[in-house]
């Protein structure tokens, strides 16, 4: 055990907590990072100028509390969703992740449960150790599928009181049709399951995919977010919201910190919404080097996912870190999830995508870990 872990032990730490690592991907200094889905495009220039502009407007009165309710970004956000959406069905929170630990804060905690579907986003399990929420790994296909008929099964055996469905899943990229969405929601009515289904990058999915966001009506246990980081480029920004019926905005109040969103986010945001456009051309170039590396991937030997999403998940790798480390040698960084045979990289800019392509072709002319 090193030294830091074991000065962490001796701390009178929650029983849950002990042995767990905290989130986080490498974090290298090379030129080109294609590991953490963000949006490498950049915020516009016009966008910037927007943002600083609205930025400075709300510095003049930093020395009060911010707007408590956020009115005017939860009515911004209802209608950049659409769907007959309103002020009251959105919350909003330093990033999508904060918005699910407050969504675990009110219907997860001791002796509850909440159910995930492995591999998905790592961050579910340790939110619900965070708030003292028993995880439960659900099953998925051999191709890292999930069909409604299974999901809802397990719903029903399992009886948890939150489900997340990630849509596009992370790492995979595949999204989820509506059907499984209906499927678990209904399969949970006995148990009074929470149905969280988290689109964080649904401005990627392909033309006329369906948002759970159609569901919602009559729903008052389902919940969808959303965050800002991907497709309005603002990671950096932290700021993440979720759509649901008013009594479940109305249960995170409960639970929220005072004034949990600052002036300086709040007016980001606007901003940022305000500019949508500028912003939503990037996401659609994204998108267009995300096939090209769909297609380049299966003309070498790979077999990359189908995505729905700003990254490709693919496999049929012999030695997954070898191939990392060797793009990595040539200034190119992806992500290894920790699934056997897979490797995913992020859909850069176009010549973030050709560094990284050629790295690889240079790579498997060398028999770099070829394709198995």
């Amino acid at each position: 055990m090193s030294d830091q872990l074991e000065r962490l032990d001796r701390l009178p730490l929650r029983t849950n907590l002990r042995g767990l690592s905290p989130y986080g991907a490498p974090q290298l200094d090379v030129p080109i990072l294609l590991n953490v889905n963000e949006n490498t495009h950049g915020v516009p220039a016009d966008v910037q100028a927007a943002i600083t502009e609205a930025v400075a407007a709300a510095a003049v009165g930093l020395n009060r509390y911010p707007d408590r309710e956020f009115t005017e970004l939860r009515e911004a956000l209802a209608e950049y969703l659409g769907h007959d959406l309103a002020a009251e069905n959105i919350w909003a929170a330093n990033g999508s992740n904060e918005v699910l630990q407050q969504i675990l804060q009110v219907f997860g905690g001791p002796g509850r449960t909440a159910l995930g579907f492995p591999p998905t986003y790592s961050m579910y399990p340790l939110l619900a150790s965070g708030t003292d929420t028993g995880y439960i790994a659900g099953v998925r296909a051999e191709d890292y599928g999930l069909d409604a008929a299974s999901a809802a099964a397990q719903v029903r055996e399992l009886k948890p009181n939150v489900v997340f469905l990630c849509s596009p899943n992370n790492p995979t990229g595949t999204g989820l049709g509506l059907d499984v969405v209906e499927a678990v929601y209904e399969a949970g009515e006995a148990s009074q399951t929470v149905v969280i289904v988290d689109e964080a990058y649904h401005e990627f999915a392909h033309d006329n995919t369906p948002s759970a966001l159609t569901l919602l009506p009559g729903r008052a246990r389902l919940i969808v977010s959303r965050t800002m980081s991907k497709a309005f480029a603002l990671a950096g920004a932290r700021i993440g919201y979720m759509a649901a019926a008013p009594e479940v905005a109305d249960a995170i109040r409960l639970v929220r910190l005072p004034y949990h969103l600052s002036a300086i986010t709040q007016a980001t945001a606007l901003a940022a919404l305000r500019h949508r456009e500028a912003l939503m051309a990037d996401v659609e170039d994204i998108k267009v080097q995300r096939d090209r590396i769909v297609s380049e991937l299966s003309r070498m030997g790979f077999k990359p996912a189908a995505s729905d999403s700003n990254y490709v998940f693919f496999g049929g790798i012999e030695d997954p870190h070898a191939l990392w480390q060797g793009l990595l040698e040539r200034g190119v960084l992806i992500r290894d999830v920790g699934i056997p045979g897979h490797l995913r990289v992020t859909a850069g800019t176009e010549p973030e995508t050709t560094a990284f392509l050629e790295a690889l072709e240079a790579l498997l002319d060398g028999q770099v870990s070829a394709p198995a």
